[in-house]
């Protein structure tokens, strides 16, 4: 039985990962210089699938305009998720677009081709529904897979123990038949969830487990997204023109011959690098990133149009698009303490994430885990700490 097609979830807004999702959905968030549904969709395409579905929702249009209704050869079909009301919720909506059997993928993890196929080949092989099962020594922020003789027999959604090693991939090979299992199946708060779903087919028969290895790297909180970079990078998932020593320069970048670039670093199109700057280790810079002079930045994520002006110096920094740090802007780096709404997370490698279209002014500095929400104007001289809301306006 074969499996061409597959339906990708990618509507949610993402609302940990704020406030870099404040204009645009987690999917399209960047891993190393790429959106992370780019790697979806790579693994898709290099597992076969020919037609692709995905369910859009939240900033639907981002996802819309940079695609288009083709990616690499194979034909793309949007479908709205209008409210996000849950994973099961969003695949119904897929339902009139599908005829046959489907692969089912979350769209907002870094999956390499690997996992899509072992999924695949199980559902032809069996005719059961399957899901990929992964290894992981930390399970409490996914689901737990506990298998006996290769079913799931238990779904343990994040475990408050550590007695669990094996975490649910969100990769998934169903019949269309499950449009009409989701339909039986009740809503929690208002939610209809896929893992309800696939608990009322294991009540109802069988959902095999496929133990499976390959990248696979979420983003939960703003600071993931530089171990994101970091897994991209170390696995030489990057489509930029190799230069050798783990460096990746595009040839529309402009990298100046007094410049040094640091491997692991993937320096995107349009990028310039002036003379005496240190771009990297573990650092990626995204279309059109612009950084001058007697800079350095380290182990840091900038995203499309930053600009980092001369004598400035980013250690464990995450931009937003359009960004413009004024010179000798200073990020110093983490650890640090990172606030997320009422939690405070302990010890994170991170020095500060500076959402979409903020202004920093010369001199300006960001203290260890500091989150600046969108529009916000730094002043000359300021130091920013804690949390900076959207369009603020910090002066001495």
């Amino acid at each position: 039985m074969s499996i061409d097609t597959a339906v990708v979830l990618a509507a949610g807004e993402g609302t940990r990962l704020r406030p870099l999702t404040r204009n645009r959905p987690k999917p399209m968030l960047p891993a190393a210089n790429r959106p992370i549904l780019e790697y979806v969709f790579d693994a898709l395409v290099a597992a076969d699938v020919r037609q692709i579905v995905v369910v859009v929702g939240y900033k639907r249009d981002r996802v819309r305009d940079h695609f288009g209704p083709t990616y690499k050869g194979v034909d793309l079909t949007y479908v709205t998720q209008h409210k996000q009301l849950g994973s099961g919720h969003a695949l119904q909506q897929a339902r009139e677009a599908v005829d046959g059997p489907t692969l089912v993928v979350n769209g907002d993890r870094v999956i390499d081709a690997n996992i899509v196929r072992d999924v695949a080949r199980e559902f032809e092989r069996s005719g059961e529904p399957a899901m990929a099962v992964l290894e992981r020594p930390e399970t409490s922020q996914y689901g737990a897979v506990v298998l006996r003789d290769g079913d799931v027999s238990q779904l343990v959604e994040k475990p408050d123990t550590d007695e669990y090693r094996l975490i649910n991939a969100g990769v998934y090979a169903f019949e269309r038949s499950v449009f009409e299992a989701i339909d039986e199946t009740d809503r929690s708060d208002g939610e209809l969830a896929l893992t309800d779903t696939i608990g009322r087919l294991m009540d109802d028969g069988r959902v095999r487990g496929v133990r499976t290895e390959g990248m696979w790297v979420d983003a939960t909180y703003p600071w993931d997204l530089l171990t994101v970079a970091d897994e991209v990078l170390a696995r030489g998932h990057v489509d930029e023109p190799a230069r050798g020593d783990g460096v990746w320069v595009d040839p529309a970048a402009n990298v100046h011959d007094a410049a040094i670039l640091e491997g692991p670093v993937v320096v995107g199109p349009d990028c310039e690098v002036g003379p005496g700057t240190v771009i990297g280790p573990n650092t990626a810079l995204g279309q059109n990133v612009t950084v001058g002079s007697n800079a350095t930045v380290h182990n840091s994520v900038l995203d499309t149009d930053t600009r980092v002006e001369s004598g400035s110096t980013l250690i464990d920094a995450v931009t937003g698009q359009d960004v413009t740090l004024g010179a000798g802007t200073t990020v110093p780096g983490g650890p640090a303490d990172v606030r997320v709404d009422r939690t405070v997370f302990e010890d994170q490698r991170l020095g500060a994430v500076i959402a979409d279209r903020v202004t920093a002014e010369g001199d300006a500095s960001f203290a260890p885990g500091t989150l600046v929400g969108p529009l916000a104007h730094i002043g000359t001289s300021v130091r920013a700490s804690g949390t900076v809301v959207e369009g603020a306006e910090v002066v001495r």
